[in-house]
């Protein structure tokens, strides 16, 4: 087998679009017959998933390999970094954790990272026919880009087109566009293939002259405008979601979520903020945590470290407030840990070694430990015959008697724990929401009765083909299979706009 073509999706800034770019490109090649896969070179991120082989990657790579029609594989994310503290991360190279290092000492490492980066982009290349390639941040960090391994350095490393995806919604789209061409080195300048422009709202037609100019003081194309888009069912990289509820608006059923420093999983939320019925409000720092129907507390990268940010923020005190007027509340992964009596870190795991004392509100004691447990579960509420689907992602092992009275039946063993008065639920699963049936069934016993949830996989499966819909619309196809070493299809897509222009 010959090895595949590959293009590379590198934006102007974080969440310029690369993620949506590149998904979009592989639900559209694979809906040509194509064998394509996703590739992130280096990823920093907080949501993860498990990947088929048992390691970890990057939630958005394995959304991607979901768009490709294929299980997530760790080679799709060699180099996955999650911060623990503002200089430091947890390292994950291939799948695996490899220890915690510091920012400077990281750069030092790359050279190292390198190898891994080349060896499971090489073997995707044998595999399929065609690799989407997602870079990281922006290529024009002129400070980082000694030993690159996540833009241009490997772009130049592996000779692949590149093109660069900018978001008008923020302003200054010219700006970004040009002045990331002009950091760029000669070299790097002459791979950019061209352009795509992202989130537009209004009359193409009041954009053209500008599009007109950036092709004529750039020499590069603009392959397409794509329109703002809404409802999609795509979950964020790492950043918190934006706001889905207009101003004013008011939902019957309210669920309160701290934004800890080091959140993590985030996207657990996701079907819950696609109800109607349902406002999920994320609460930063300095903000007084407000009234409930349910609060729910996230996974975290720094467990205890994020427990002594709660307790700064008033959130102790506001939880056995909620409790006492028979709120519900949940705590997810890190924040199932969190309700325990203590919280044990003796190897200095995601910090500083030493315990910390939970919440005190479910009779267990977490202690962390190097090996993460890592795994794809299924099985059903221990308190509705209604399937549950997910994965773990943990260092924590659980121990005590709230266990007994367990919140999921899985197929591997009883998990979690539900406290006497049933007012809390803990777990380690995440994806707890994503099944309809399992997710109107939590709603009901926090007290919202009667819900219809959306399938989360039919959901996404919608947003995969209005994604591939809007390359045929809104991109110069023809050009996008011509860099792919691909041979053009006039009649699969046409860029409307380019084809106009250039014909």
């Amino acid at each position: 087998m010959t090895a595949g073509g590959a293009l590379m999706v590198q934006g102007t800034t974080s969440d310029a679009g690369k993620s949506l770019l590149v998904t979009a490109l592989c639900r559209w090649l694979a809906r040509r017959g194509l064998r394509v896969a996703p590739f992130k070179p280096q990823n920093m991120a907080l949501n993860s998933a498990v990947t088929v082989d048992g390691g970890e990657i990057g939630r958005a790579q394995a959304v991607q390999a979901q768009a490709c029609g294929l299980a997530p594989h760790s080679d799709m994310n060699p180099v996955l970094l999650k911060p623990t503290t503002d200089r430091g991360a947890q390292v994950i190279v291939q799948g695996r954790a490899i220890g915690e290092q510091e920012a400077r000492a990281y750069l030092d490492y790359k050279r190292v990272a390198r190898r891994a980066v080349l060896e499971s982009f090489a073997r995707l290349r044998d595999a399929y026919e065609v690799v989407v390639v997602e870079g990281a941040g922006s290529p024009a960090e002129i400070n980082l880009r000694a030993h690159d391994i996540a833009n241009m350095g490997f772009a130049e490393a592996v000779d692949c087109p590149v093109v660069l995806i900018a978001d008008i919604d923020r302003g200054g789209v010219f700006a970004h566009l040009v002045g990331t061409l002009a950091l760029l080195s000669p070299s790097e300048q002459a791979r950019i293939a061209g352009f795509v422009i992202n989130r537009f709202r209004g009359d193409l037609a009041l954009l053209e002259p500008g599009l007109r100019w950036l092709e004529g003081h750039t020499g590069k194309p603009v392959l397409g405008v794509l329109p703002y888009l809404h409802g999609l069912m795509l979950e964020a990289e790492d950043a918190l979601p934006r706001a889905l509820a207009a101003a004013g608006d008011e939902r019957p059923f309210r669920v309160v979520v701290p934004a800890l420093p080091r959140i993590a999983n985030h996207t657990d939320l996701d079907p819950l903020r696609r109800l109607p019925e349902v406002e999920v409000d994320f609460v930063g720092p300095g903000r007084a945590p407000p009234p409930a129907d349910l609060i729910l507390l996230p996974g975290s990268k720094n467990v205890r470290a994020d427990l002594a940010w709660l307790r700064a923020q008033g959130w102790e005190a506001a939880i056995h407030r909620h409790l006492r007027y028979r709120g519900r509340l949940i705590g997810i992964c890190g924040g199932f840990q969190m309700l325990g009596e203590r919280i044990h870190d003796p190897l200095g795991i995601e910090g500083p070694a030493g315990s910390s004392a939970g919440l005190g509100l479910l009779g267990l004691e977490t202690t962390l430990a190097p090996e993460k447990q890592l795994r794809n579960v299924t099985g059903r509420l221990a308190f509705a015959d209604v399937a549950v689907a997910g994965y773990e992602i943990h260092a924590g092992v659980t121990q005590g008697p709230a266990l007994a009275r367990p919140a999921l039946a899985l197929a591997h063993g009883p998990d979690g724990a539900r406290s006497d008065d049933d007012q809390i639920l803990g777990t380690y699963l995440h994806g707890l929401f994503d099944e309809a049936p399992a997710c109107a069934a939590l709603l009901a016993w926090a007290g919202r009765p009667g819900l219809a949830p959306t399938d989360t996989a039919a959901a996404r499966e919608a947003t995969f083909e209005r994604l591939a819909d809007l390359v045929a619309e809104h991109l110069d196809t023809t050009a996008l299979l011509t860099l792919l070493g691909l041979p053009p299809d006039r009649t699969i897509g046409s860029g409307k706009r380019s084809a106009s222009r250039h014909a």
